[in-house]
């Protein structure tokens, strides 16, 4: 298979069909500044927008490096075929009607397979996709208007949306677009290899993904790791969902852990910053292209305004981020700054007093940028450019330039607004090192992505399951306690009985309280099927006569517990195993308190989930309450690991719902595992 660089950069470039969409491709280039030849092609057109056309692909003077194919469907695959028998390097194929409309044309599928075949080593991007633009060295294989400009350095953005791709392009906020890339169905080269070949261009400063499934886990995951080994900070917009992860919902973890979950845990194993939003994404990869990631979410953030110091601490609240309290040093600065009348804090309102005075705002902003502050943050908002004099203003952009070669810490500009960050002014402070940030929900997401990045590095690569098992069963809950036992699970004391009569019996041997339980219920207390606390024989069997059943598990009941957990292990198909890790008992969707990971996790990222929860300060003793045996916990919880582990080729879900976590052991007494066969 040819190497994609060849496609995206491009010495000449050949346009495939005389519509519309073909000439605006041709004018595209003309626009950008492509500095090699474009051959449009046309069997009857002479010209195409102003280039004159060639008859045939077969007529050209040489082999494209870069082709756009703006023909249909059953077209698009003999161009591809002649294409790749010249060795050209690449093409867009932008035509429609392949896999992604089966149900409507019903030969998509096949007609698809039959686009890569005519192509060979030749690659190619789609079908059914916008192509690409490349603002390094002007190459624009791209059949609409964009609002991109040419660039020396900037992001990379790779996205199964077209439109998407095209209303990025249009973004006003001063973010310089290296690569904008769409990928259509990816027949042929997948999202992953594409990023990888745009982050080896030295060019390009971070990486910018909206996915909508992430495919192949595997190539994404190497993709990740190479970003690590190149330096260059990835962000994540995703969409969609895996019916894969939704359809398993016998357990509390497939309706609380659906693919969202999964998705999240898996960026965040592979070093990976999560956005919600396609403003978010802007701005964290401005933020990113300027600065890198932050080694922390410590803020100091600086108003001229109250109001403004206030919104923004009260937004700081539940993000990664922090205004830490005032250092003597940082308070001995600002005093001397500002004089005795104003109340000192972070965020600080400065006043206005000082407003106009370059050195005197250099000197609070330079205060405030202590060594432990990873970033300063000016609140500011300039005026309409078209109605007002916003030159006042720029005396802000000079002290923050001024407070960060002072002491070393970046600063930023973060606007109320979207529409109060000029792009003339954004690109000027960017140009300066300071970093305009636009709005303050998107400002403060792309300062949390950043800090993520830059606090600790990806874990291993998670484990990725095998073909889906065929055949599942339900394991009893006896069963599937054997099973944990076997692996190290703490489990009750227990013995199966068939009768209640010989419930009873076991019930004695195992001492009193017990816990009855009639097996083969997934649900037993929405059921009726379990009893807790019966403490004589002839409660036992009362609740097994009640119960009804042919069969019954007896075992010891487990007091004293501090907290129930939920450990549930889920087979994701498009992100791997999720371990989910949450509030446990019968109010487990009622509270919704979880925390998920991928497997395989080590003891720190077990430590650290269990610390998201709501319910953490039960695990550390609340109000007086003694505290769980906390190492007992995550033991038993990376024992419930290494079981689903060791079954993963046919594991499909595996629960335990609670593990009740005493001060001085954690015990699994309720499991819930279904595994499958080999396919």
């Amino acid at each position: 298979m040819q190497p994609l660089s060849r496609l995206m950069r491009p010495r000449s470039i050949a346009v495939v069909g005389g519509g519309t969409w073909c000439a605006a491709v041709v004018a595209g280039c003309r626009k950008i500044g492509f500095a090699g030849p474009v051959w449009p092609v046309h069997p009857v057109k002479t010209e195409v927008a102003g280039l004159p056309a060639y008859a045939s692909v077969a007529d050209l003077p040489e082999a494209p490096d870069a082709a756009f194919i703006g023909v249909n469907r059953e077209a698009s695959i003999e161009v591809l075929r002649a294409l790749s028998a010249m060795g050209a390097g690449g093409a867009v194929c932008f035509a429609s009607g392949f896999r992604e409309s089966v149900s409507e044309t019903g030969d998509g599928a096949a007609l698809e397979a039959a686009l890569v075949e005519a192509a060979g080593p030749m690659r190619i991007l789609g079908p059914n996709c916008y192509g690409f633009l490349n603002l390094l060295d002007g190459a624009a294989l791209w059949p609409d208007q964009h609002g991109a400009e040419r660039v020396e350095t900037g992001v990379a953005i790779v996205t199964q949306s077209s439109n998407l791709a095209l209303n990025l392009t249009m973004q006003a906020r001063g973010l310089p677009l290296a690569y904008v890339v769409t990928v259509g169905n990816q027949a042929q080269s997948g999202l992953p290899e594409i990023a990888e070949s745009l982050l080896e261009d030295t060019r390009v400063t971070a990486l910018g993904l909206h996915v909508e499934g992430v495919g192949d886990l595997a190539a994404f995951a190497a993709m990740a790791a190479r970003a690590r080994a190149l330096g260059k900070p990835v962000v994540i917009l995703k969409s969609g969902s895996s019916e894969g992860a939704r359809a398993a919902a016998l357990s509390h973890t497939g309706s609380l852990a659906g693919s969202d979950a999964g998705a999240g845990a898996l960026f965040e194993r592979l070093g990976l910053a999560r956005v919600r939003t396609p403003a978010e994404m802007v701005e964290a990869l401005k933020l990113l292209h300027a600065l890198g990631p932050l080694p922390s979410g410590d803020i100091g953030v600086l108003s001229s305004s109250g109001g403004e110091a206030g919104i923004i601490a009260d937004m700081v609240e539940g993000r990664a981020l922090r205004c830490p309290p005032l250092t003597e040093a940082q308070r001995d600065g600002l005093r001397a700054a500002l004089g005795p009348k104003v109340a000192l804090a972070n965020p600080l309102d400065y006043h206005t007093y000082i407003w106009g005075d370059r050195a005197a705002l250099a000197r609070v902003f330079t205060a405030m940028c202590a060594p432990h502050v990873a970033i300063g943050v000016a609140i500011l908002d300039f005026p309409r450019p078209d109605r007002c004099d916003a030159s006042a203003w720029e005396i802000v952009i000079d002290a923050c330039a001024d407070a960060t070669a002072a002491t070393g810490v970046p600063m930023a500009i973060l606007s109320s607004l979207a529409e109060t960050m000029p792009e003339a002014t954004a690109r000027a402070m960017l140009a300066r090192g300071v970093v305009p940030l636009a709005g303050f929900a998107e400002g403060l997401a792309a300062l949390e992505a950043a800090a993520r990045l830059g606090q600790g590095g990806a874990g291993c690569a998670p484990l990725v399951p095998g073909p889906a098992p065929v055949a599942p069963r339900l394991m009893t809950e006896a069963e599937g306690k054997t099973l944990l036992a076997a692996h190290g699970v703490p489990v009750p004391r227990r013995a199966v009985a068939s009768t209640p009569a010989e419930a009873a019996a076991c019930a004695v041997e195992i001492r009193f309280p017990v816990v009855l339980k009639a097996l083969g219920v997934a649900h037993k207390t929405e059921a009726g099927a379990v009893a807790l606390g019966l403490s004589d024989a002839n409660s036992v069997e009362a609740a097994a006569l009640r119960m009804g059943g042919t069969a019954f598990l007896a075992e010891e009941m487990v007091t004293g517990g501090v907290a129930e957990i939920l450990v549930g292990i889920l087979r994701d198909p498009a992100h791997g195993f999720v371990l989910t890790l949450g509030a446990g008992g019968v109010l487990t969707e009622v509270m919704a308190d979880t925390a998920s990971l991928l497997l395989p996790a080590d003891a720190p990222q077990i430590e650290a989930a269990l610390d998201r929860l709501r319910i953490a300060p039960l695990l550390r003793g609340y109000r007086g309450k003694p505290a769980a045996d906390r190492a007992a916990l995550v033991t038993a919880i990376h024992a419930v690991q290494d079981c689903a582990m060791a079954h993963a080729e046919t594991l499909i879900e595996l629960e335990i719902n609670p593990l009740i976590a005493t001060p001085d052991r954690a015990v699994a007494v309720d499991a819930l595992i279904q595994l499958g066969e080999t396919p």
